[in-house]
């Protein structure tokens, strides 16, 4: 099967001028995740996600860096050096391509014009029509599960995320998974104050005391429970991968905690996971 035959046609794209105001919006219009970026004559310039903006939101250093999210130039944000595919290669190499950058959608470039975008949500289609009753959900799925609990802060949050190349993190109390936090919920959650850029992490009440001296206390923190997602859908091992596959696919998500017994943690299967077993 070729890359043609599952990538989509109709590319959202928007210009390398705008800012990430603009992009968050495109993706909550067309329930996206990913945006490919132009320059002025219609060249893919750069490719930017949620992750990307998640992974920003999560830096301080430059000015450029604490200004409100939303008033960031796409071009600070997006990824550079496209990697792109053919449309009449095969889609085992599109595979290869996304888990050796760990990326989740090609540029599908022809003769150096966009004719598509392929992301792991078209290869789990084809996982979920042409592999039912290969793997069970134990088969496939990610044993070492990265965790937090509700009390974590955003930041730690999103730490992890960066460090171990994730987009979405099981919160978990008494070893029984709550809530699930992804590169989304931290993408779209209001975290910086709209008029001045701080970071609303940390909220602190000031209260002069004289003149000369203020006192600043640490009244709250935004935590992990204040952003999870918590009507989670889970699994047991022995399911087919192709169930997973199409509950992803229906309720747009991109993993499923998978539950013991008992009810506690055992896993989590992920499109990665799925679109692994198409090499």
């Amino acid at each position: 099967m070729k890359v043609e035959d599952v990538m989509t046609t109709n590319v959202v794209v928007m210009p390398d001028t705008q800012q990430v105001s603009y992009a968050r919006n495109l993706m909550l219009k067309h329930g996206i995740s990913h945006i490919v970026v132009v320059d002025s004559k219609g060249k893919p310039a750069g490719i930017v996600t949620e992750k990307d903006i998640t992974r920003k939101l999560r830096v301080v250093g430059p000015v450029w860096r604490r200004r409100p999210i939303d008033k960031i130039f796409i071009g600070r944000v997006m990824s550079k050096g496209l990697i792109t595919v053919s449309p009449v290669k095969d889609i085992r190499e599109a595979v290869d391509l996304m888990l050796r950058n760990n990326i989740s959608s090609l540029p599908v470039v022809e003769d150096g014009k966009l004719v598509g975008i392929i992301t792991k949500t078209d290869l789990l289609r084809v996982y979920n029509e042409k592999c039912k009753g290969r793997w069970k959900v134990s088969d496939l799925m990610t044993k070492d599960v990265i965790t937090v609990t509700e009390n974590h802060t955003i930041a730690h949050v999103t730490n992890l995320m960066e460090e171990n190349k994730i987009g979405r993190i099981i919160v978990i109390k008494d070893s029984e998974p709550v809530g699930i936090i992804t590169s989304e919920n931290i993408s779209f959650a209001q975290l910086e104050d709209p008029e001045t850029g701080v970071p609303l992490e940390k909220i602190y009440f000031v209260k002069r005391i004289s003149e000369e001296k203020k006192k600043v206390t640490l009244v709250s923190m935004l935590t992990a429970g204040d952003i999870m997602t918590e009507d989670l859908i889970t699994l047991k091992e022995d399911v087919d991968a192709a169930e997973a596959a199409n509950i992803m696919l229906n309720e747009k998500i991109s993993g499923i905690p998978i539950v013991d017994d008992k009810n506690q943690l055992a896993g989590i299967i992920t499109k990665t996971d799925i679109i692994k077993a198409i090499q």
